[in-house]
């Protein structure tokens, strides 16, 4: 993939990435100058009005057939995530079209499907790494607004997300539910994660998916 945007710096250090049509072929569709931006305090209604778009619990059984989301944050947890510099956010004319958390585990441990994740850990492995809390990092959720899905955004986006966080952890994890079918084709296909393994929790079943950090999407 060629390089398809650009790195520049506010005055309050946030790292802008514009997304640039001319440099990126791959998309049938392409989208004019959006940027990409490490959230800040400013962006947390924007991500609570997204969320409310497609947390799960809000949509209906054919509203669900277009993905969703599972896990609702608060505004305190949002908060403690911005201030790790682990959530990103792409903006259309400064309003929030698509986020991607990534995070810690103690963060995430707050929820029970973390916790029962992190207890899965000592079996899981991926190419050279037995991952651990240490070597890993939980990625998502992600989320698109439905009016900006299937035009390219999801690799660069991606590709921003992973340039900031590869120097802190090699390895990415994430699970998805089964029946979330076009958020499980976005990332084996477009994003090339590998399923390692698949578990079941809450009488739901989920894939756990893994990527290496270090590997630009292509």
């Amino acid at each position: 993939m060629k390089d398809c945007f650009s790195l520049l710096k506010t005055k309050n250090s946030t790292i802008l990435l514009i997304f640039d049509k001319t440099n990126y072929n791959n998309s049938p569709s392409m989208i004019e100058n959006i940027q990409f931006e490490i959230a800040t305090l400013n962006d947390i209604d924007g991500v609570l009005a997204l969320q409310e778009l497609y947390l799960i619990s809000n949509l209906s059984e054919e509203e669900k057939s277009g993905g969703f989301v599972t896990t609702p944050f608060t505004i305190a947890q949002l908060t403690s995530v911005i201030e790790c510099h682990h959530l990103f956010v792409a903006k259309d004319n400064n309003k929030i079209i698509a986020y991607i958390f990534a995070g810690n585990w103690d963060f995430f441990s707050q929820w029970p499907i973390f916790k029962y994740m992190i207890s899965l850990l000592p079996d899981l492995q991926f190419l050279n790494f037995d991952c651990n809390t240490k070597n890993s990092f939980q990625y998502g959720p992600i989320s698109i607004h439905k009016d900006y899905r299937g035009k390219g955004l999801i690799i660069p986006f991606f590709e921003f997300m992973r340039i900031h966080m590869k120097n802190k952890y090699p390895v990415a994890l994430t699970f998805i539910n089964k029946t979330n079918i076009p958020s499980r084709k976005a990332h084996t296909e477009k994003l090339k994660w590998t399923v390692i393994a698949d578990f079941k929790f809450n009488n739901n079943d989920y894939y756990i998916l893994a990527y290496n950090m270090n590997q630009k999407v292509s």
